[in-house]
């Protein structure tokens, strides 16, 4: 565990006793509360609420006033209302299909007994068998539900309704996000047990001078009022509570994340007289400036005498391998191990096959490690890790398997990394005693997602590319039969110049379900419009080997064609290929395009990339005329953020930060500003939270940060 952080202090609250029948506090099960049972817990599951405070941090997705209660005389079709009415007309019986009983009613808020059409208004339940005793003929009741018209008459069918002086259904009310086996009166029911002792077990965290400054109202007020609030004001409060809390949590524990690494001693020294242009100058080609900017970051990390955590990101084909090549040099030459891990076997192969030639005239061995290699194979690899006769062990998930005991690993390496969870990267650097890490993508992170996902790393940005690498055209292009024709045609003349092509598609076969092209149906097709073409398929269920074996047909230039899925999205490079085409292009994101674009454009030759279009939403169309006018992944990713939201971006709780449930980075962007000011300002006078004043705040910040994130610090 950190040593910010020494003791295991789980989140403790006071016991809270609602069901009766024992203690229960936040981390207790939801089965606790009345009216839970087995079923209803299961169906609770299904949202993602396994606990109490999953339950309190489930909040509602709109709400209804119903505050005014209106003249059914005044309703109209379409409108949400609040009505209360005496029952005039009761009468039960089957429904259509003869199973269910079914209650009609007819109401009345008239003040007279006349049968005065406009002040009626007919009430239907469907399914009524539980109902049907709880409403009485001559009593007031009060209903809330949507108006539709029939032949003249009003209607509602199946509201919500309360005898006259009850209070459960009026006023503002929260609605949630349900599913089978709960209805949203349930769900209130269950929020009015918690919210109404929260102040017995949820206690305020914030210090006070942070309210003050920031005028923010206290925790239990928010957690009242963003469920059930009393006035828009109110829900206001909440609101902007619960949001800076989401902010201020995540960035205080990525903050003090990130100050643990700044002092952590590395127990690796590096040789300060090894220089890594001793390395990049014995290559082919010279280093952008961006390229020789990074390497001089990574060799000022690796002789500080801390242990380096780096993110080094670029565009697909900006050189980042290169830089993590010097620094395995580096590593090597100052007398230590270093490894590279991939997602993909075929892709580790290709690091391996670079790094072998690359390093062979310096005396270095490398050694590739997944898991199709031979028992044979895999014992003699494993025992040159283990007695140190490997430097550089180049592999996939393989790399992290127990059976692996690196002599001195001093330097860690990821590629591509979103495909690894924080546990997978944990693992690896767990080979040695606290190892360098650098860790590489070809996606270009928004610098406003950036400091949150990566906040407790230092960035390093390759944003240029080598010389001579042409910027791909990109065309989008209709589905219509005739522009489709032309996209292949010019595939072919390509095809005939000696090139090569991807065709990726959506789906891997036709669905009923989906209406889009797949690989196999193209593939069929194409073998037929390419005739004497050497065509190939891969997608994501073939085997691993089959994967490989198809790939590598294609890198060597024996397949001309390769019909494909997203399962190229991280894949090898190909200088060879220069066209893509992607059908159904409205189909994939934006991000996801830009990535698969970037499996050409690898070589000397110009690229092309059609994107067919085959009609969609707006938000398709917008993604399509980003890519078609930008080689930018930076701007891309920025555009891509705009669109879909941090959220969606990438899955933040695979890289160990908490979720965000009503934060938003765009659109709270001054909020999160001045949290990271608020949060500075705290560390700065008490870095380790060791303040009584900070006791609930460091209490919160490892529960819901640390422990919950499976970071270690």
């Amino acid at each position: 565990r950190s040593t910010l952080f020494p003791y295991t202090t789980l989140f403790r609250s006071e016991p809270l006793n609602i069901k009766g029948t024992g203690q229960m506090d936040m981390n207790s099960s939801v089965i606790s509360l009345k009216g839970v049972g087995e079923k209803k817990e299961q169906a609770l599951r299904r949202l993602g609420i396994n606990t109490i405070e999953d339950l309190v941090h489930f909040y509602p997705r709109e709400y209804q006033d119903r505050r005014t209660v209106r003249k059914i005389i005044d309703l109209r079709e379409g409108d949400y209302a609040l009505v209360k009415a005496k029952v005039k007309i009761k009468t039960t019986g089957r429904s259509a299909y003869g199973k269910n009983q079914m209650m009609h009613l007819v109401v009345s808020d008239t003040s007279d007994d006349t049968e005065e059409k406009r002040g009626l208004l007919e009430i239907i339940f469907f399914n009524a068998k539980f109902i049907i005793k709880n409403i009485d003929r001559g009593k007031i009741y009060v209903f809330y539900g949507k108006v539709t018209e029939n032949d003249g008459v009003l209607r509602m069918v199946h509201p919500e309704f309360a005898e006259s002086s009850a209070e459960s259904i009026c006023g503002i009310l929260p609605v949630y996000h349900i599913t089978e086996g709960i209805s949203q009166r349930e769900m209130r029911k269950w929020h009015k047990q918690i919210v109404g002792e929260s102040k017995y077990y949820i206690k305020e965290y914030l210090p006070e001078k942070l309210l003050k400054s920031n005028n923010l109202c206290g925790i239990n007020y928010a957690f009242s009022n963003i469920h059930f609030p009393c006035d828009a004001e109110s829900l206001k409060a909440a609101r902007k509570r619960l949001i800076y809390d989401e902010f201020f949590i995540m960035q205080m524990g990525i903050m003090l994340a990130k100050r643990e690494n700044e002092i952590t001693k590395s127990m690796y020294r590096m040789n300060a007289d090894v220089c890594m242009n001793e390395y990049t100058n014995t290559l082919q080609y010279e280093l952008t400036k961006a390229q020789m900017r990074v390497v001089r970051e990574i060799d000022e990390d690796l002789l500080s005498g801390k242990v380096m955590n780096r993110l080094v990101q670029g565009n697909v084909g900006s050189g980042k391998t290169t830089v993590a090549e010097a620094a395995l040099y580096k590593t090597v030459r100052s007398g230590y191990q270093g490894a590279l891990m991939a997602p993909t076997e075929i892709l580790a192969k290709q690091h391996f096959e670079f790094l072998k030639e690359h390093f062979s005239k310096f005396d270095i061995t490398a050694a590739l490690l997944t898991g199709s290699l031979k028992s044979s194979e895999r014992r003699e690899v494993l025992g040159g890790i283990k007695d140190g006769t490997i430097d550089i062990i180049v592999g996939t998930h393989a790399i992290i398997q127990p059976d692996v005991d690196f002599k001195d690993l001093a330097l860690v390496i990821t590629d591509e990394q979103h495909r690894f969870g924080v546990s997978q990267r944990n693992i690896l650097r767990g080979k040695g005693k606290s190892p360098h890490v650098i860790v590489m993508t070809a996606t270009p992170i928004p610098r406003t997602l950036a400091v949150v996902i990566y906040g407790d790393m230092d960035i390093s940005v390759i944003d240029e590319l080598p010389p001579g690498r042409k910027k791909i055209k990109t065309y989008s292009v209709s589905a219509d039969k005739k522009e489709r024709r032309k996209v292949y045609d010019f595939v072919e003349r390509q095809i005939d110049e000696g090139r090569q092509a991807y065709v990726v598609a959506p789906l891997i076969r036709e669905s009923d379900e989906v209406e889009a092209l797949s690989a196999e149906g193209i593939y069929a097709g194409i073998k037929k419009i390419f005739k004497g073409k050497r065509i190939g398929l891969i997608h994501s269920e073939m085997k691993q080997t089959e994967k490989d074996r198809v790939m590598e047909a294609f890198y060597s230039g024996l397949i001309d064609v390769l019909v494909a899925t997203v399962v190229i999205e991280v894949g090898i490079d190909v200088p060879n290929a220069t066209v893509m085409v992607i059908e159904n292009a409205e189909r994939f994101g934006l991000a996801q395009l830009h990535q698969l674009r970037g499996r050409i454009g690898r070589g000397k030759h110009r690229s092309y990339c059609f994107l067919v279009n085959a009609g969609g939403s707006e938000i398709a169309k917008k993604r399509i005329e980003i890519l078609t006018g930008s080689n930018d992944g930076f701007y891309i990713a920025e555009e891509d953020l705009k669109i879909r939201g941090p959220g969606e971006f990438f899955g933040m709780r695979q890289h160990g930060v908490p979720d965000l449930h009503m934060a938003d980075l765009i659109k709270h962007i001054k909020i999160f500003n001045k949290v990271c000011h608020d949060v500075n300002r705290i560390l700065d006078e008490d870095p380790e939270l060791r303040l009584e004043s900070n006791k609930l705040l460091r209490e919160k910040i490892e529960k819901n940060f640390f422990y919950d994130s499976g970071i270690t610090i």
